[in-house]
């Protein structure tokens, strides 16, 4: 059992993250600016600006593992990445397990070949945020302090509310290249998803990390 706070939990990969992780039987709290609509019994909520230096100093305080589910958008549109370098070293002085929710597009789409975000063919309404978790992934292969143990995980290409699909029970792990199946579809529900990231919590196998989930 282990003290597992979400970033970004009443979001919709937060949400199921802490709603997986309560099931599990961990303890588990919630920081995001405002609360649930639907509060998950178990899950302990929090509200505030992760941009404040004295959230981001209690969300790690006390914590196993931190899980950053936040996306940039709003106040956070072009200050995620610091808000998470801040996080990261909190969690390196503590002995903290950092987790990065990232994108698809931080994947690439064969073995030697650039990620997604880097090829310039992305869709303008998603190159924003795909360049802004791309830049996050870049930091922590590169300059993330050496005492961090952290991980970043991107879901398939087909994922997000507007996807939501079901409770299967089953995903498959990859590294950094791009999941699909035998029809080449890439896609992985809210549910599976989480269910991932919760297994990669209660038995960590990517230290300093990225790897994928998709059916």
């Amino acid at each position: 059992m282990a003290n597992v706070v979400v970033l970004g939990g009443t979001g919709y990969t937060g949400g199921h993250i802490v709603a997986k992780a309560v099931r599990a039987g961990h303890h588990v709290t919630s920081f995001s600016r405002t609360g649930p609509s639907e509060p998950v019994d178990g899950v302990t909520y929090r509200t505030g600006s992760l941009g404040d230096a004295a959230i981001r100093e209690q969300a790690v305080a006390g914590a196993d593992v931190v899980i950053g589910a936040l996306a940039p958008r709003g106040e956070l549109e072009d200050s995620l990445a610091g808000v998470y370098r801040e996080v990261a070293g909190l969690a390196a002085a503590g002995g903290v397990r950092f987790g990065v929710v990232g994108g698809f597009s931080a994947l690439r789409p064969v073995e030697g070949a650039p990620r997604f975000y880097e090829s310039g063919e992305l869709p303008p309404e998603f190159a924003a945020e795909a360049r802004a978790m791309g830049a996050v992934l870049d930091w922590l292969l590169s300059d993330a302090p050496q005492a961090l143990d952290w991980f970043y995980v991107s879901p398939a290409g087909n994922y997000g509310s507007y996807v939501p699909g079901e409770d299967l029970g089953r995903y498959r792990i990859g590294g950094e290249v791009a999941l699909f199946d035998a029809e080449g579809q890439s896609a992985i529900s809210g549910p599976d998803f989480a269910a991932a990231i919760v297994a990669e919590i209660d038995t960590p196998t990517h230290r300093r990390a990225q790897f994928s989930v998709a059916y």
